[in-house]
C-alpha cells in the first residue's frame, strides 16, 4: 500500500498537526489501528472525531456501513466510497429512489453485499437498477419482501455475479420468477426459499439443474415432492440442505433414491410429518458423511433409530427438539455419538437423569446444549453437565423445575466460557447469580420468571458481564423497592446500574417489572446507544420516560402494553420522536384514538403497528405461579 503522512492531508491541517504525535504515523499504520477497533460503530465514530485527518482516513478505511435513518443515506454513501457491505436493517423505508441513489453512488461499483430484509416500498424497477449497475454484488438479502413478485425476481437475474440470495417469506414469487433467477444467477452458492409458497417442484428442479455450484439450499415449507428431490441430491457441491416442513416428501420418495449426495454435511428434516424412522434410515444409509442432523418434531427416537447414528462417524451436531426420546435411545447415543459439539433436546419427553447422565458424561467437546423443558432432570444432571462439558458456550435450560437453587452455583464455578445462558422459570437465586457473574463472556442472559432473584444478585451480573447484549428480566418480582437501602441495583436505580455496566445491550425485556419507572429510562437512553428492542409492558413508565427513549437512534421495536401512566398526547409525541421505529405493539384501544394522519405518516416512514386486545393481567402471587406451573407439568 502506498504510504503517505497524515500531515499531507492539507496545508492547514499540516500546520495544526506539526506538533502532534500523530503526524508521524502513515496511513497504513492508521488502517491497522482501525482494524483492531472491531465492528463497534461507536468506537470508529470516536476515532474519526480525533482530528480532520482521522476523519478522512476512517472514511476511506470503512468497508461496512449501517445507516440509522433513510434520510441520512445520501451523505453516508458519499462519505464512504469504498463500502462493500450495506446493511439497511435499520431503515424500514427504502424506495426505488433509494436504490437508484445506492447504485449511482461512489460505493456502487465496490458494493458486494446489501441487506434489505427489514426494508419495504421498493419495486422491481429499483431492484433492476441495483442489479445492473452494482456489478460486483455477490450477496442480497430480500427476506420478508412479502410484496415481491415475479417481475422483481426477474430483475434480480441481472445480478450475474450473485452468490448468496435470501428470499425467505417472499410468498408471491412463483416458479416463473425463481426460474429467471436460476437462469441468470448460475453462480449461486446459497439460496434460501423458506416459506416461498408459490414455488414448487418445477422451480426448485430448475434451480438444481442451472445452479450447479450451490452449497446451501433451504426449501422449508415449500410444496415440493419426490419429483425434484433427485435433482437436488445430484448437486455436486451441496453441503447444507434444509427440508423443514416439506410434507410432500415421504418414506416412499426417499426409498426410491439410489444415490445420496456425497458432499452433504448438514441436513434438516424437521416437521416432515410423512417421514418415519424408515425414511430416516434411508437418509442415514446414503449420507454417512453428515456432520449436522436436525430431526426436530419428527418420529419417536428409539434405540434402533439411535443405533443407526453410529454410521455417521463425523456427526458433530444433533437436534431432536420436540421428539419423544426413550431412555434406551439416549444411552445408545451416548455409546456411539461421543464427539458432539451441539446437542438439543428441547421439549423432549422421556429425558431423565439416568439416561441423560450417561449421554452427557461422554460429550467432552460439547459447546452448545439445550435441555429446555426437560422437567425430569435434577441436580444430578446439572452437576454432570458442568463437570463434563466445561467448554460450553451456550446452555439453555428453561423450566427445568426439578433443579434446586444450590445447583446453579456450579455453572459459574465450572463453565466460564458461556456466552448464552437461559435460566427462564427456574429456582436460581442471588447466590447462583453471584457465581454466574464469573461468566464474563456472557452476551445473552435470560432470567424471566425467576422469582428468587433480587437486586443483590443482579448487581454481580452488571459488574462482571460488560459484553451483555440481551437481558430478559420478564416478571422478576423479587426485585423490589424495599431493597433500595441495601443495594443500588433496584428497580429504576437497578436498571440504571445494569445499563452503565452493560453498554452493549441491544434487547431488553422488563415486562411486568412494575417498580421500574421514568427514572430508569434516563440512564437507559444515555448509556444504551445500541438498544434495538424493548418491552415496557406493565411497567410504571409514563410519557416522560417514553420520550426519553427517543434519543436512542438504533431503537426499532417497542412493546408498550398496559402502561397506566401513558397518555394519548405522550404516546403521539414519542412515536413522532422515535424516528427509526419499524415495529410497535400497542393496545387496540389506541387505534381509534390516534389521528389517522399520524398513523399514515408513521406507516409511510416504514413503521408497522401490531394491535393487541389483551385485557390487563393482574400480577399473581409467586406461590400461585409456582403452583400453576406444577399443575401444568
Amino acid at each position: 500500500m502506498k504510504k503517505r503522512k497524515i500531515a499531507d492531508c492539507g496545508q492547514e491541517q499540516g500546520r495544526e498537526l506539526h506538533q502532534n504525535f500523530f503526524n508521524t504515523l502513515s496511513e497504513e499504520i492508521v488502517f491497522t489501528i482501525l482494524d483492531f477497533l472491531g465492528d463497534n460503530p461507536l468506537d470508529k465514530k470516536s476515532f474519526s472525531l480525533v482530528c480532520k485527518c482521522f476523519y478522512s482516513i476512517e472514511a476511506v478505511h470503512r468497508r461496512a456501513i449501517r445507516p440509522l435513518r433513510t434520510e441520512h443515506l445520501p451523505k453516508i454513501l458519499s462519505r464512504y466510497p469504498n463500502a462493500e457491505r450495506l446493511d439497511l436493517t435499520l431503515c424500514p423505508r427504502i424506495t426505488d429512489a433509494s436504490l437508484v441513489a445506492i447504485s449511482s453512488s461512489p460505493c456502487g461499483s465496490s458494493l458486494r453485499s446489501i441487506d434489505l430484509s427489514r426494508s419495504r416500498f421498493f419495486s422491481a424497477g429499483g431492484l433492476s437498477r441495483l442489479a445492473s449497475e452494482c456489478v460486483n454484488l455477490t450477496e442480497i438479502d430480500l427476506s420478508n419482501a412479502t410484496d415481491l413478485r415475479d417481475p422483481g425476481a426477474a430483475a434480480l437475474a441481472g445480478a450475474r455475479n450473485l452468490e448468496r440470495l435470501w428470499l425467505g417469506r417472499c410468498k408471491l414469487i412463483t416458479d416463473m420468477g425463481i426460474g429467471c433467477i436460476a437462469v441468470g444467477c448460475q453462480r449461486l452458492k446459497l439460496l434460501n426459499l423458506k416459506w416461498c409458497l408459490g414455488i414448487g417442484d418445477l422451480g426448485v428442479g430448475l434451480v438444481a439443474v442451472k445452479c450447479s455450484e450451490l452449497r446451501t439450499l433451504d426449501v422449508s415449507y415449500l410444496q415440493i415432492s419426490n419429483k425434484c428431490l433427485p435433482s437436488i441430491l445430484k448437486l455436486p457441491y451441496l453441503e447444507d440442505l434444509v427440508l423443514e416442513g416439506c410434507f410432500g416428501i415421504d418414506d416412499d420418495s426417499l426409498s426410491t433414491l439410489k444415490h445420496g449426495c456425497k458432499s452433504l454435511k448438514a441436513l434438516d428434516i424437521s416437521s416432515c410429518q410423512n417421514i418415519s424412522h424408515i425414511g430416516l434410515s434411508y437418509i442415514i444409509n446414503r449420507h454417512e458423511g453428515l456432520q449436522h442432523l436436525t430431526l426436530a418434531h419428527g418420529p419417536p427416537v428409539t434405540a434402533p433409530l439411535a443405533a443407526s447414528l453410529r454410521k455417521l462417524t463425523m456427526l458433530q451436531s444433533i437436534k431432536l427438539d420436540g421428539c419423544s426420546v426413550t431412555c434406551s435411545a439416549l444411552k445408545v447415543m451416548g455409546s456411539y455419538c461421543v464427539s458432539l459439539g451441539e446437542l438439543s433436546l428441547s421439549k423432549c419427553s422421556g429425558v431423565t437423569d439416568e439416561a441423560f447422565s450417561f449421554l452427557v458424561t461422554r460429550q467432552k467437546q460439547l459447546k452448545r446444549l439445550d435441555i429446555t423443558c426437560c422437567r425430569k432432570i435434577t441436580d444430578v444432571s446439572l452437576a454432570l453437565i458442568t463437570s463434563s462439558c466445561t467448554g460450553l458456550t451456550s446452555l439453555k435450560m428453561e423450566s427445568c423445575s426439578q433443579v434446586s437453587k444450590e445447583a446453579f452455583i456450579l455453572i459459574g464455578q465450572r463453565c466460564n466460557f458461556l456466552e448464552e445462558l437461559d435460566l427462564t422459570d427456574n429456582e436460581v437465586d442471588d447466590e447462583g447469580l453471584k457465581s454466574i457473574g464469573r461468566c464474563s463472556r456472557l452476551i445473552v442472559l435470560k432470567l424471566g420468571i425467576c422469582l428468587n432473584i433480587t437486586s443483590e444478585g443482579l448487581s454481580h451480573i452488571s459488574k462482571s458481564c460488560s459484553k451483555l447484549v440481551e437481558l430478559d428480566l420478564y416478571r422478576s418480582s423479587g426485585i423490589s423497592e424495599s431493597e433500595c437501602r441495601a443495594c443500588p441495583l433496584i428497580t429504576s436505580l437497578g436498571l440504571g446500574v445494569i445499563t452503565i455496566g452493560c453498554k452493549q445491550l441491544a434487547k431488553l425485556d422488563i415486562k411486568k417489572c412494575n417498580k421500574i419507572d421514568d427514572a430508569g429510562m434516563i440512564p437507559l437512553a444515555h448509556f444504551s446507544e445500541n438498544l434495538r428492542q424493548i418491552n415496557l409492558s406493565y411497567t410504571s413508565v409514563t410519557d416522560a420516560g417514553l420520550l426519553a427513549l427517543a434519543s436512542i437512534s438504533c431503537l426499532q421495536s417497542m412493546t408498550i402494553l398496559h402502561l397506566k401512566g401513558l397518555t394519548l398526547s405522550g404516546l403521539t409525541a414519542a412515536l413522532l420522536a422515535c424516528g427509526g421505529l419499524a415495529k410497535v405493539k400497542l393496545h387496540a384501544t389506541f387505534r381509534s384514538c390516534l389521528p389517522e394522519t399520524l398513523l399514515e405518516h408513521l406507516e409511510a416512514r416504514g413503521c408497522v403497528f401490531h394491535w393487541r386486545n389483551k385485557p390487563f393481567q393482574a400480577e399473581l402471587d409467586p406461590k400461585c405461579w409456582t403452583m400453576l406451573g406444577d399443575t401444568l407439568q
